[in-house]
């Protein structure tokens, strides 16, 4: 088990380090998958994929083509919930929330079983630790050039995340608290936690604010003598005219979550109404099982992904 969790932790850390040309991603409330729908302004259709099916799926092209598209009529059939023959908005937006709610729920599940195998009441932070960090030694980390700094960082966050989500104070999460400390997008009381992560992240000059320099470098890793990818440009506007709300060249700690975790935006409602768009051949402003069918490839791809999680379902189907 140690060493399993050893290597997910050195995994994370891998994935963690993007190249200088990739545009790093701050917001927590993508929601639907994590995945951005636009990646350097050109549209992401995983997005899309994993939206619509949900996470932690079998690779899709393990089903021959006709098994997939009679599982994605399966599918449709179960969103079109009043059986009249026509996915609504409102349909395609509720099934795209459970798809998210459902991923989340089995992410729990599974990590609550990782780390707690005999599936005590409580896990206690003494455990956690041990099987997370316990293959390290921090006596002889000074600073940021020791190898296993980056561990500590991480090691601080999760006690933080964890005091916070223990709710009742005896060091020990329940599997609620726990789904609170591993998902904390998805809890009011929680977020606060990850806005000041991010502000640890990106204020390197730790004055309590994120300059427009500050922004850009945690965004976009290149060099200063290189030129910069459209991208960037578009995002030096978008922190002048959006992100820096009362225009004194920073942005503070509540202009930062309003980046991080934007308010009065239904990512799920966002995506069902893409969809419609991009499969309403009539344009009638809902879809029959014919136009989805039609647009096979916006809803579950013909490219092999790692998402296809509604259509691995046997016990549905």
């Amino acid at each position: 088990m140690r060493k399993l969790l050893q290597c997910i932790t050195f995994i994370f850390l891998a994935v963690s380090v993007s190249s200088k040309e990739e545009k790093v991603d701050r917001v927590y409330n993508r929601g639907l998958n994590g995945k951005e729908h636009f990646e350097n302004d050109i549209h992401n259709k995983e997005y899309d994929h994993e939206a619509f099916l949900g996470e932690e799926a079998k690779t899709f092209d393990d089903l021959p083509p006709e098994e997939s598209k009679r599982r994605l009529g399966v599918i449709v059939d179960k969103i079109d919930h009043d059986k009249d023959g026509f996915v609504t908005r409102e349909e395609l937006r509720d099934w795209i929330k459970f798809t998210q709610k459902r991923y989340i729920s089995e992410d729990i599940n599974k990590q609550w079983a990782m780390h707690n195998p005999e599936n005590n009441p409580k896990l206690s932070w003494e455990d956690y630790e041990k099987l997370v960090y316990g293959f390290i030694d921090f006596s002889n980390v000074v600073n940021q050039e020791d190898e296993n700094y980056s561990y500590m960082v991480m090691r601080k966050r999760d006690k933080r995340r964890w005091q916070m989500a223990d709710k009742d104070g005896d060091d020990a999460l329940s599997k609620e608290e726990y789904g609170k400390f591993l998902h904390p997008e998805e809890d009011e009381y929680m977020k606060d936690v990850m806005i000041l992560e991010t502000m640890e992240d990106i204020d390197k000059d730790n004055d309590g604010k994120v300059s427009l320099k500050e922004y850009i470098r945690d965004l976009y890793r290149g060099e200063d003598d290189e030129e910069e990818p459209d991208w960037v440009k578009s995002e030096r506007e978008q922190f002048d005219t959006y992100r820096d709300k009362d225009g004194d060249g920073f942005l503070d700690v509540e202009e930062v979550k309003n980046w991080v975790i934007p308010p009065d935006f239904d990512h799920a409602e966002a995506e069902a109404r893409h969809l419609i768009y991009e499969a309403d051949g009539d344009a009638d402003g809902q879809l029959t099982k014919d136009e989805i069918m039609s647009k096979y490839d916006l809803f579950v791809g013909s490219q092999a992904t790692d998402f296809g999680d509604a259509l691995a379902r046997h016990d549905e189907f």
